[in-house]
């Protein structure tokens, strides 16, 4: 049987979590949120309610986790709590769309900063193709290797994004005499679900260590332990960054710049500070690969032990004890998403894929507490403060971002919403192929 190994703990998983919410888009996104809200307060209003939303949705994955410490994480919740299919459709749309999509956006980001710091002719395609490539190859070496590579890069982030902070104590003060600009929308509760998918995207992630269920040491405990305390220090990083940002640019000077974190580091040590910025987003872009690379597969080698993929995907290798064809299949499709996408492409569809998903996860935990009443796992490790009225409020938030981006973004929402769509029939067809072969 294959199998794999038990090799990660609690300080593993957190720094997964920190690993797959903390990529580029906190480096870029804090303009987007000023230019929608325009206002200090409004401003800091909204990362503060994505901090509340996020902090909810570790407690959320906690509980998830602790009830069905199962392998394949997210994608076996999906399964158990609704049907195969939709787990199923979970596991395609990551290999199609948000996992993909998301490596995809970071090699582009590392491949166009790295070109500015560096002063590389190399083509874009082809710098973003070879860290891929490398990453791909790094995580076929084992679980181990893969792992410490990623923690290595999220540590020297977390190291870097904190000189950031530093940088912004140390910058002069914006001015105070910039006028203030008017609300581009009506009523403060509409501007602040507009600004608040921009935030959503940044905070987007923590779910990635729960893939890697297999692979950790009692699970039911380490899981929820990091998936808090990552998405915790995450938070307090974002926070951190957003008041710096608004220290040193204010509200009308965060909303006129789209590399908010260039803007402040040249504050800080003049056109030195550009190149300084640029250096921390590409560690970050590729720690952010790293992580996708990483999880991902082991959602494609769950599907394949179910029978509903590829039985190639279940392969072992048996020196690295890690499932080699599954990240091979991992780093090809995010090759091809990163030649023929753009990045703002990317960013819509896999936003409107995770936050479908994310809606039913809070809808899985109400199925799975009503089955475990008066069952041994009615009592928990770890729960969702808070329910029911937190989990219907999680869900609720993520119902009104599906909402936001099919009207703001209807071409790329209809595309991801196709791929997912398309995943019935692929499911059909396996599904039939496994009725045919397993013995009755």
């Amino acid at each position: 049987m294959n199998r794999l190994l038990r090799r990660l703990g609690t300080r593993d998983a957190a720094l997964i979590v920190m690993g797959g919410i903390v990529g580029s888009g906190i480096f870029m996104t804090p303009s987007v949120v000023a230019q929608r809200v325009h206002s200090t307060a409004l401003i800091a209003a909204a990362w503060v309610a994505g901090a509340l939303v996020v902090m909810l949705g570790a407690y959320l994955f906690a509980e998830l986790a602790a009830r069905r410490p199962a392998n394949g994480g997210f994608y076996a919740y999906l399964r158990d709590a609704f049907h195969p299919v939709v787990g199923f459709s979970y596991g395609w749309t990551l290999l199609l769309v948000s996992q993909s999509g998301g490596a995809a956006a970071a090699a582009v980001t590392f491949a166009n900063y790295f070109s500015a710091v560096s002063g590389s002719h190399i083509d874009l395609r082809l710098l973003a193709a070879l860290a891929i490539a490398f990453f791909t190859i790094v995580n076929m070496l084992g679980v181990r290797a893969g792992t410490s590579m990623q923690n290595l890069l999220m540590v020297l982030k977390i190291v870097a994004i904190g000189g950031l902070v530093v940088l912004g104590l140390i910058a002069p003060h914006a001015s105070t005499s910039a006028p203030a600009v008017p609300l581009a929308t009506t009523g403060l509760l509409a501007a602040l679900g507009y600004a608040l998918v921009p935030v959503m995207f940044s905070y987007d992630g923590y779910q990635t260590a729960n893939f890697m269920t297999a692979e950790l040491h009692e699970p039911q405990r380490t899981l929820p332990r990091g998936l808090v305390w990552g998405v915790l220090l995450v938070v307090v990083l974002y926070l951190a960054v957003n008041a710096v940002d608004l220290r040193v640019l204010g509200a009308a000077g965060l909303a006129a710049t789209s590399t908010p974190a260039s803007a402040v580091a040249s504050a800080a040590l003049g056109p030195v500070g550009e190149r300084v910025m640029a250096a921390i987003v590409v560690l970050s872009a590729l720690g952010f690969l790293s992580n996708q690379i990483l999880t991902s597969p082991r959602i494609y080698f769950q599907m394949a032990e179910d029978g509903v993929f590829f039985k190639s995907l279940a392969w072992i290798d048996r020196r690295t004890h890690v499932p080699s064809i599954a990240i091979a299949l991992q780093g090809i499709a995010a090759l091809l998403i990163s030649l023929f996408n753009g990045y703002g492409q990317i960013v819509n569809a896999v936003s409107m894929v995770d936050f479908v998903f994310f809606g039913l996860g809070a809808v899985a935990l109400f199925i799975f507490r009503a089955r475990d009443r008066g069952t041994a796992n009615e009592r928990t490790l770890a729960t969702m403060p808070g329910h029911p009225w937190t989990t219907l409020f999680y869900l609720l938030v993520f119902v009104a971002l599906i909402v936001n981006m099919t009207v703001s973004a209807p071409r790329d929402s209809l595309i991801s919403l196709g791929v997912l769509l398309s995943s019935v029939p692929i499911y059909a067809f396996f599904a039939i192929r496994r009725s045919r072969t397993t013995p009755s």
